[in-house]
């Protein structure tokens, strides 16, 4: 269709849609401000049409038309109509009653029309009201039809739902679901622990009792689904309501929050229920992070995040993007992975500051390049060999990147005036029985030890596993429930701390705005989950039984350990001003012996693996001590996901 013209935007299109809107809004115009002069004549037909010319009929409905349709009124969407719609009805009536009222003074006033008869200014105001009242109350009755009827004479079939949470969300997630094309919903009410809003009316439906109520409200309503918006019950809160709601005969389905649809990939994505995921299960409080210490940070500044392509380090990037850095620098080994961090983030509009950057942190004159032409600010190190077995087989490996890359990093970022520096650690380097833990538990001394020497703020933020990152056990699972099974299993009573991707990247922006240089900060890993159960959660997820998936232990891997720790008996845990953040305290190590360290196992790396766990042990004394050689000598083991 053509436009009304040739600018852009100045006019609204012309559509079959407007056109039919348009005619209606005539039609309507005419009506109501005949029923004025009606009302004004003390409803006296002979009256009315004796005041009322078909001039100024004309005249009426032709100003008021144009003015509303010029005002959008013709496009607006009567399904979804709302209170700014309501705004946009009352603001184009008065304007339309002003003009009314201008160009009839006008032309009284003129005399060029002197068969213009004057008419009565409460007509303009009766016109106005039935203008708001009547439009106002068609859009609203055909929401109204469209939400509270339509489920009855669909043909479709329709669910009942129970939304957990009477705020706001809640009240937007009813309102989806009643409206919305791509779904069949009747919802029946709320459930909310605020004792404010019980048998309270939100969104025209009651607030009928408390969480812990879903299960009597499931089986009394016969409820098919309940919905919870994503990160609005902690994982505990959500176990449980997942029970009961199991056992009461409902699914539990959830609504991605705001924060999941803007970080989506997928352009086609839609707000619509998806079925529970293990995070949910896994989810704790949401962290609440100090925006102005972290904005004070990062705003404005050079920022640097080494292992960019990787699932914390591609985390951090986006976080430190919400802070409005100068530059954001990824640096990252792996073509493949940056490249997909630069598609996603060339995606967002307006495009954000970044440089993807293809180098590798133990090569010394490459990083000295990027420093020296970039000269960041801020240096988040998250790159890292991080495969426990995978650095068994391959010992070297871990000393190259995990130790002397730190080590390279460190002393270029001292040299070149680096503000701060922060350096992602891991569990695994407390009473480390793994290579790779060790070569982590190296580098954190090494970094530590340079803070008190060097200008730069070097700290170390030290947490547990993340949930679903790259190569971790629940896509492993998820495949291997796929494929039918089994899930292998190290052993039945090894247990992991869990933290999910986003929670650990942003308090990683916290600790580091807290950093005032030597810090090892440990984040707060909750409690630490049994692989097993994990497992057996996953199963249920996926809608199969106990007997279903057999699960399959294999005996502890070479490094493994049975359970994680993330702090030395010898340190010290000191709160910080972040209830998530702790400190780790102990006695450094000297420069000089921690650069010894890496020094020595540096000259072994062409060596032989065994020569290089040797050196490892004798060089490091928690490593020797917990450290074994060699598979778990107990045969592998079945048990059913019960």
């Amino acid at each position: 269709m053509n436009t009304l013209t040739s600018h852009p935007g100045s006019l609204r299109p012309v559509n079959k849609k407007a056109l039919v809107l348009l005619c209606l809004h005539a039609l309507l115009f005419a009506a109501i401000f005949c029923f004025a002069f009606f009302i004004r004549s003390d409803f006296s037909v002979g009256s009315t049409w004796t005041w009322l010319s078909p001039r100024t009929l004309i005249g009426v409905v032709v100003i008021k038309t144009c003015i509303f349709y010029a005002l959008g009124h013709c496009h607006v969407s009567w399904r979804r109509v709302s209170f700014n719609d309501l705004t946009s009805l009352v603001w184009a009536a008065t304007l339309s009653m002003l003009v009314l009222t201008s160009v009839e003074s006008l032309l009284l006033t003129s005399g060029r029309f002197g068969e213009f008869q004057r008419v009565p200014r409460s007509v303009f105001v009766l016109d106005w009201a039935g203008t708001v009242l009547a439009i106002g109350g068609i859009r609203a009755l055909w929401r109204s039809i469209r939400e509270e009827l339509r489920p009855i004479f669909t043909s479709k079939p329709v669910r009942t739902a129970l939304i957990i949470g009477a705020d706001e969300s809640g009240e937007l997630l009813a309102r989806t679901l009643m409206s919305a094309k791509h779904m069949q919903y009747f919802v029946v009410g709320f459930l909310d622990d605020d004792p404010g809003m019980l048998h309270n009316r939100v969104a025209g439906l009651e607030v009928l009792g408390t969480i812990d109520s879903v299960g009597r409200e499931v089986e009394r309503r016969r409820v098919d689904e309940v919905m919870v918006r994503s990160g609005s019950l902690t994982g505990r809160r959500f176990r449980k309501l997942l029970d009961t709601c199991t056992s009461a005969g409902s699914q539990v389905k959830v609504m991605p929050a705001i924060d999941e649809l803007l970080a989506g990939h997928d352009t086609n994505l839609h707000v619509k229920p998806r079925s529970v995921e293990i995070k949910d299960l896994l989810r704790r409080e949401p962290v609440e992070l100090d925006n102005a210490a972290v904005r004070q940070l990062i705003e404005g500044s050079t920022v640097m995040v080494t292992g960019a392509g990787g699932s914390i380090g591609s985390e951090i990037c986006r976080q430190v993007l919400r802070f409005n850095p100068k530059r954001l620098l990824l640096v990252e080994r792996g073509e493949n992975s940056l490249f997909l961090l630069e598609q996603e983030l060339c995606r967002h509009e307006p495009r954000p500051p970044f440089e993807p950057l293809i180098a590798d942190i133990t090569d010394s004159a490459r990083i000295d390049q990027i420093m020296t032409t970039h000269r960041p600010e801020v240096i988040f190190h998250a790159a890292a060999h991080k495969h426990v077995p995978m650095m068994e087989w391959n010992p070297a490996e871990a000393i190259k990147n995990n130790c002397v890359g730190t080590q390279i990093l460190a002393r270029l970022a001292d040299r070149h005036g680096v503000r701060e520096f922060v350096m992602i650690s891991t569990d695994k380097a407390v009473n480390p029985t793994s290579v790779m833990g060790c070569s982590k538990l190296i580098a954190e001394r090494f970094v530590q030890a340079l803070s008190t020497e060097s200008k730069t703020k070097f700290c170390v933020v030290r947490f547990g596993n993340v949930l679903a990152s790259n190569g971790s056990v629940v896509p492993i699972f998820q495949e291997q429930i796929r494929l039918g099974g089994p899930i292998t299993i190290t052993h039945p009573d090894i247990a992991r701390y869990f933290m999910m991707i986003p929670e650990a990247s942003q308090l990683v922006l916290q600790a580091a705005a807290m950093g005032n240089g030597g810090e090892i900060f440990v984040l707060d890993m909750g409690e630490s989950v049994k692989i097993v159960d994990l497992a057996r959660d996953l199963i249920a997820l996926s809608g199969l039984g106990e007997d279903d998936i057999e699960i399959v232990f294999t005996g502890l891997r070479p490094g493994e350990k049975l359970y994680e720790e993330l702090y030395f008996d010898d340190e010290q845990r000191v709160p910080t001003s972040h209830p998530k953040v702790f400190c780790a305290l102990h006695r450094p190590t000297a420069l000089e012996a921690a650069e010894r360290v890496i020094d020595e196992l540096a000259d072994v790396t062409d060596e032989p693996p065994e020569v290089v766990k040797s050196l490892l042990r004798d060089m490091v004394v928690e490593y020797g001590s917990h450290a074994a050689d060699g598979p778990d000598v107990e045969p592998p083991r079945k048990a059913h996901a019960k």
